[in-house]
């Protein structure tokens, strides 16, 4: 899908430095507050972004002072599949 959104050129300067520049800061904005609001997920998010890998989103929700939601379940949930890969060492 494409969309439109008009920006008066002297604003435009400032959020950006070219119109590619403008239109992957709306891209962002519009990725993290729909991830906030829980419209999208994590990997929705990724995807939407184009990063190949959830490690690659890994840093861009933090510099955005976005927080993952990981709960001790989550923790739990990866202890379990470590363990039937072979890593008994985790608790």
């Amino acid at each position: 899908m494409n969309f439109t959104v008009e920006i008066p050129d002297d604003l435009a300067g400032r959020i950006g430095t070219s119109r590619d520049a403008v239109s992957r800061s709306a891209l962002e904005a519009l990725a993290l507050d729909e991830y906030k609001d829980g419209h999208l997920t994590e990997d929705e998010m990724r995807r939407l972004l184009g990063f190949g890998t959830r490690y690659q989103l890994d840093g861009f929700p933090k510099v955005h002072a976005v927080w993952v939601d990981y709960t001790i379940e989550d923790f739990r949930r990866e202890v379990e599949s470590l363990k039937k890969l072979g890593r008994k060492e985790l608790p």
